[in-house]
């Protein structure tokens, strides 16, 4: 899926991987994990967000350790897109490697909790209830576009190897 239109849940700079899946339950599956998912920033959130619903975020989103239950807990959620000013490297990879888009926005911080915002990713927008101009984001290359459709890096790969497709190596540069 790479439109969608949901609920904007919004937090500040710096939410990092233990606030997004806390250490404390990380030894418990997914579901479990999920139920504590930015509970030390919004009590309300993982019982609160639905499928669609898109979170944004400060600077630095995704910080700390490279686990790769941040990630899943908002998709198990149901978050569709996290859009925020700057991501945390291996956090941005872990988003794309598991089908979860992420689109870099300076004016993410413009967007308030509960307003009802589309996403479209492939023209890398982001469009407002009620606002005139959509919020324009760092356009994501087609190969990882291709892989959020697919539903990640493994499913991207699985696809691939079922159509006989050789893989090559992207580089942008």
């Amino acid at each position: 899926m790479t439109a969608t239109t949901g609920r904007a849940w919004v937090f500040g700079d710096d939410v990092n991987t233990d606030l997004l899946a806390p250490g404390a339950y990380m030894k418990f599956g997914i579901e479990e994990i999920a139920k504590h998912c930015l509970e030390s920033l919004d009590p309300t959130f993982a019982g609160s967000v639905r499928a669609g619903d898109v979170v944004f975020g400060g600077r630095n989103f995704g910080a700390g350790s490279s686990r790769e239950q941040a990630v899943e807990v908002l998709r198990h959620l149901g978050v569709v897109a996290v859009i925020a000013p700057s991501f945390a490297g291996l956090f941005y990879r872990n988003g794309f490697n598991l089908g979860l888009p992420l689109l870099i926005c300076p004016q993410a911080a413009s967007v308030r909790a509960g307003q009802r915002v589309h996403c479209d990713i492939e023209a890398a927008q982001v469009s407002i209830a009620g606002a005139a101009v959509p919020l324009q984001c760092e356009p994501i290359p087609p190969h990882l576009i291709a892989m959020v459709r697919d539903g990640g890096l493994v499913p991207h790969l699985a696809r691939k190897l079922a159509a006989g497709q050789p893989f090559k190596t992207e580089n942008p540069q």
